[in-house]
C-alpha cells in the first residue's frame, strides 16, 4: 500500500523544507477551522440530548479532521504520475464500492438511503470516493484520447460508457446530488479537453432532459421541486426544513446573533450540523460572516483552477485536468449546498466542502487538497514524471517563474 508513497522529494520533504502553495493551504485551513467551530456550535444541543455530551459531535469531527490532515499529507507524497497509472484500478474500485453499498447487509441505511458502508463506529460514503476517482480516470482518458475527443463523436461518447452506469448506481442509493456533481464535473472536464461547442451543447441538452425525467420519475423529487418555489405553503410539512433555514437567515441580519446563540439549531432546523450548517452560520455570524465564508470558498476554488492552469502551462496535462476536475467538484457541491440553504435549489442532501460534519466528505476534501498541492509543487518544479531522479541540490534555489 505504501509503495506508491515517495518520501523524497515531496512538498513536505524538500531542500527548502515544507514547500507548498501557502495561499491555498491557508484558505482551506481557515475553512476547516471555521467548520470545527460551527460544528461545535450547531451540534451541541442535539449531541447533549442524544449522547449526554454536548461536545460529542465536535469530538468525532475533530477525529475526522485529524484523519483528513493525515490523508492530505499522505496524498502530497504520492507522485502525480502514480495517480495517472492507477486510474483504471481506482475506477474499478469505485464501481466495487458503489455496488457494495446497495447490497443489503453491507450498505447501511440512514433516512431511507443506502449511502454508507459501516465500519464499527464509522461510516464510509462510497460516492465521495467515487467522484474523485472518476475525475482521475477521466483526466487520464483525456490525455490518452485527446485527438479523438476533440475530433470524433466516438471519443466524446466513450467516457459515458463508464459514467452512465456509475450514475445509475448512485441513483440506486439514491444520491441525486452526488450524481449531478459528478456528471457536471465530467462535462466541464470534457469541455476543457477540447470537445466542440456543438457536441458540448448537445450533452448539456441531454443532461437537462435526463434531470427532468429523473425528477418526474420519483414523487418525492417532484414534491421537493414544487415545495422549494413556495415553502411557506406547507411550512409544517414538505417545506419545513427550508422555512426553518430561511428563518435562520432572517434572524442573523447583518452581524448575527453571536457565536453559539442560534435558536434554530435547538431542534427547529433538521440536519443543522450537516447539510444546513451554513444556515446556522448565517444566523450566528450574519450577512458579514456568510459573505466572508463565501469569499473563502470562491478563493480556494479559483486557486484550484489556477493550479490547473499552471500545470497546463508546464505541459503537465494530466495534472491540469485533474486539478480542474477537483475544482469543479468543490464548486458544484458549494453551489448546490448554498443554493439549497438559501432556497434557490430544491432540498438535497449534499455536504458543504470542508465545513459540514461528515467523515467521508471531510477526509476526501483534505485528500483532494493534498493532490492539488502536489500538482502545484510538481508544476512549479517542472516535475512531470515519477521516474525522474532528483537530488537535494535540485531544490536549493527558489523558483523564479514569477507567476504569483
Amino acid at each position: 500500500m505504501f509503495g506508491v508513497i515517495k518520501p523524497y522529494p515531496s512538498p513536505i520533504i524538500s531542500g527548502r523544507g515544507v514547500d507548498v502553495d501557502f495561499p491555498m493551504l491557508a484558505g482551506c485551513l481557515a475553512l476547516l477551522g471555521l467548520g470545527l467551530v460551527m460544528i461545535t456550535s450547531a451540534s451541541s444541543e442535539v449531541a447533549a440530548v442524544q449522547s449526554g455530551n454536548a461536545l460529542y459531535m465536535m469530538t468525532r469531527h475533530l477525529i475526522y479532521l485529524v484523519l483528513g490532515l493525515i490523508a492530505c499529507v499522505a496524498t502530497m507524497m504520492v507522485p502525480v504520475a502514480t495517480w495517472q497509472r492507477l486510474g483504471w484500478l481506482m475506477l474499478i474500485g469505485a464501481f466495487g464500492l458503489l455496488i457494495a453499498v446497495i447490497v443489503p447487509g453491507i450498505g447501511r441505511e440512514v433516512n431511507g438511503s443506502m449511502r454508507w458502508i459501516g465500519f464499527g463506529m464509522f461510516n464510509v460514503q462510497p460516492s465521495e470516493i467515487a467522484k474523485v476517482f472518476v475525475v482521475i480516470f477521466l483526466a487520464g482518458y483525456l490525455i490518452r484520447r485527446q485527438q479523438e475527443v476533440r475530433e470524433s463523436w466516438m471519443g466524446f461518447f466513450k467516457p459515458f460508457i463508464v459514467l452512465l452506469p456509475m450514475a445509475g448506481l448512485l441513483l440506486m442509493e439514491p444520491d441525486f446530488g452526488a450524481t449531478v456533481v459528478m456528471m457536471g464535473a465530467a462535462a466541464a472536464m470534457l469541455f476543457l479537453g477540447g470537445v466542440g461547442l456543438f457536441r458540448f451543447s448537445l450533452m448539456v441538452a441531454l443532461a437537462v432532459g435526463a434531470v427532468f425525467v429523473l425528477v418526474q420519475a420519483q414523487p418525492y423529487r417532484m414534491a421537493r421541486l414544487i415545495t422549494f418555489t413556495d415553502p411557506w405553503s406547507d411550512q409544517f410539512g414538505s417545506g419545513y426544513q427550508l422555512t426553518q433555514a430561511l428563518i435562520a437567515f432572517g434572524r442573523g441580519e447583518w452581524f448575527g446573533v453571536g457565536l453559539g446563540n442560534s435558536v434554530q439549531k435547538q431542534f427547529y432546523l433538521p440536519e443543522a450540523h450537516t447539510d444546513f450548517v451554513f444556515s446556522v452560520l448565517a444566523e450566528e455570524l450574519g450577512v458579514v460572516g456568510s459573505l466572508a465564508t463565501v469569499g473563502l470558498f470562491v478563493f480556494v476554488s479559483i486557486r484550484a483552477m489556477y493550479i490547473g492552469m499552471w500545470a497546463e502551462r508546464a505541459k503537465q496535462f494530466f495534472a491540469a485536468y485533474t486539478a480542474y476536475g477537483l475544482a469543479f467538484l468543490w464548486i458544484g457541491q458549494f453551489l448546490i449546498n448554498i443554493g439549497v440553504n438559501v432556497g434557490l435549489l430544491p432540498t438535497k442532501g449534499l455536504t458543504l466542502p470542508f465545513l459540514s460534519y461528515g467523515g467521508s466528505s471531510l477526509i476526501i476534501c483534505c485528500a483532494s487538497l493534498g493532490l492539488l498541492l502536489r500538482i502545484e509543487w510538481e508544476s512549479r518544479n517542472n516535475m512531470g514524471s515519477e521516474e525522474a531522479e532528483f537530488q537535494e541540490s535540485d531544490f536549493a534555489e527558489e523558483p523564479t517563474h514569477g507567476r504569483r
